[in-house]
């Protein structure tokens, strides 16, 4: 056996176990240290002085009240008269002096306050109380056998005080990281339990009590001990008195939740991330081998990767600048590689890097063809699933992410039945495979340009919120779970893609990051809606009202639009371009064009003259 091992175990045990117990007692020895504290400053020259004074005036009226007593016993045995002057006299000068005794007792009574005996005395004296019987009842009931028990119980008594006092005043051993900065060696210092007990009052946290603090991957945790009415709750109301006790900066992240036993909190300073030292870039390796699940990004405090349900409505917000587009194409590659995408993209920004990946919408009467054609698929999916007897869809799913709600809505605000179409993809569409994804930086559903719909946003179960400006968009982005405060999210480079999950708990999140390098990487393949679910037999055109021809020599915006088509324009964009005209009119006249069947739309989305699609 290695002695020097042996004894090495045994010396970290019994510490770690010291340790361990010692926070119980510093609450006694913190008590004991400020009585004592408190008795040996009142114990001065002055006090002292007028002790002596008091205790003298004290013993000269005893004295004088003891001759006073002498007096009158001896006038009463020189005279059984009672009005007797000499028995008068010695009865008035035994009251006086009584009085004066008894004024002199209670100033020396003040003056013992004002300069009482030292603790360790008051200590000494409170054991011998019960020291010198038990070692006398010790003595005589060792008649026969020796009896040791009084004794000994006194002698616990006495052990039980020095032990509580030095285990309350020990120092705990914190090991300390080399690698720790000088701002968390700071702040465990000050979460060291006897700092704690002595400077907590001062901030209304009396009755707290923490253990020695650790460092984990995602910053300090240590546990507090809540005595008396203290509760959860109670101790994250004052989370500002804490900050003000650690001297912790504002910036930095505090998070009080509840222990695993009752009676405990725990207390989380994320003075670091645990996914500093993993790249946030994806790749398609991040894909999750479970085909129902897909990854989100990683727990700052855990380092540990965090998923999400792929076939479910998801709502992401965040405000400008949060990194709300970066973070959602992860997403998007996702839905991407494994089934189809048909990205509505309402500002038109994220379309200039997918367009030529998957299919997109981006101009108004893109977004109306691709909510119908979405609608038209849900349609079809359902008929297929009913003619096959099943319940929920079982082929590929078309995911369907709007990137901005709010320009998508204000662009269909007025045409009910396209309205009425995007609320049925988000209540219908799960269980046929079709999937709408939102992301918004106005997560409001009332007012006049709400970010999203408020019979959309009950549908959309998942939902992820980057910073977001207030605690009402805060209460739509993460619903029963506002609470985690995402508007509270720092403002700054460095959060850019952190944020919270609903259900998963106040710790913040890291998204992946997907840069245009990484989308144009992507394999190609173009959304189109399968065959209809009438036979495949396309409707016949409806009949329009024909107006009076323009007269000749003057190009109507419709002739321009249709010529611009057919000289090689294939997009709204590309047709504004070539005509002149605003992007109202051109959407407007595409779509009389596109009902007509002077212009239709390829697989892809682009725009045909007629017969040239034929």
């Amino acid at each position: 056996m290695d002695w020097k091992q042996a004894w090495s175990s045994t010396t970290n045990t019994t510490t770690a176990a010291l340790d361990s117990i010692s926070p119980v007692f510093v609450p006694f020895a913190a008590r004991w240290d400020l009585e004592a504290d408190r008795r040996n400053k009142l114990r001065t020259p002055e006090h002292l002085k007028a002790l002596m004074a008091t205790q003298k005036e004290h013993n000269a009226a005893r004295s004088t009240l003891s001759t006073a007593k002498s007096q009158k016993l001896t006038a009463r045995a020189a005279t059984n008269n009672p009005f007797a002057a000499s028995r008068r006299a010695a009865r008035v000068a035994a009251k006086a002096a009584t009085r004066h005794e008894r004024d002199t007792r209670a100033k020396l009574k003040e003056a013992r306050v004002n300069y009482p005996s030292t603790l360790k005395a008051r200590a000494v004296q409170a054991h011998a109380v019960h020291t010198v019987p038990s070692v006398i009842a010790s003595a005589l009931m060792s008649t026969q056998h020796v009896t040791i028990w009084p004794a000994t119980t006194s002698a616990l008594l006495i052990g039980a005080n020095v032990a509580g006092l030095a285990l309350g005043r020990r120092k705990l051993r914190v090991p300390v990281d080399e690698s720790l900065s000088l701002e968390e060696r700071q702040l465990m210092e000050r979460l060291d339990p006897a700092y704690w007990v002595e400077h907590a009052p001062d901030r209304g946290l009396s009755g707290t009590v923490t253990t020695p603090p650790a460092m984990e991957p995602g910053g300090i945790r240590c546990e507090v001990r809540l005595d008396g009415t203290w509760t959860v709750k109670t101790l994250a109301d004052k989370v500002d008195s804490v900050r003000a006790l650690l001297g912790a900066r504002t910036a930095l992240r505090i998070r009080i939740t509840s222990a695993s036993r009752g009676g405990w909190a725990v207390l989380s300073l994320a003075t670091r991330s645990a996914a500093a030292g993993v790249s946030s870039l994806w790749t398609p390796d991040r894909i999750p081998a479970d085909p129902l699940m897909m990854s989100l990004g990683l727990d700052t405090e855990t380092g540990d990767e965090v998923l999400i349900p792929f076939d479910e409505r998801l709502l992401v917000s965040g405000a400008s600048g949060t990194g709300k587009s970066w973070s959602f194409r992860p997403l998007m590659a996702t839905a991407h590689l494994r089934g189809d995408l048909l990205l509505i993209d309402g500002k038109g920004e994220e379309a200039n890097i997918w367009e030529k990946i998957c299919r997109v919408a981006v101009e108004a009467d893109e977004i109306t063809a691709a909510i119908d054609d979405a609608h038209a698929e849900m349609t079809r999916r359902k008929h297929d699933m009913k003619k096959r007897g099943i319940s929920v869809w079982d082929g590929r799913q078309l995911t369907v992410p709007i990137d901005e709600g709010q320009v998508v809505l204000a662009a269909i605000a007025r045409d009910k039945d396209r309205l009425q179409r995007l609320i049925e993809l988000s209540s219908l569409g799960r269980s046929r495979g079709v999937v709408l994804w939102w992301a918004t930086q106005y997560p409001l559903t009332d007012g006049s340009a709400p970010g999203v719909h408020k019979l959309i946003a009950p549908n959309l179960l998942t939902r992820f919120s980057l910073r977001v400006a207030g605690t009402t968009q805060a209460q739509v982005a993460l619903d029963d779970c506002a609470h985690y405060a995402p508007h509270q999210i720092p403002d700054g480079r460095e959060y850019r893609g952190h944020g919270y999950l609903k259900g998963y708990g106040p710790r913040m999140l890291r998204t992946w990051t997907l840069d245009d390098a990484g989308v144009r990487a992507l394999p190609k393949s173009i959304w189109a809606p399968g065959p209809s679910a009438t036979g495949g037999q396309a409707a016949p055109a409806p009949l329009r009202l024909v107006k009076n021809a323009t007269p000749s020599g003057i190009a109507s915006n419709r002739d321009k639009v249709l010529g611009a088509v057919q000289s090689g324009s294939r997009t709204a964009k590309e047709v504004a371009d070539a005509t002149g005209l605003n992007k109202g009119t051109v959407s407007r006249e595409i779509k009389t064009l596109t009902t007509s069947g002077a212009l239709v739309r390829s697989a892809d989305g682009r725009l045909l003259p007629g017969q040239q699609a034929a």
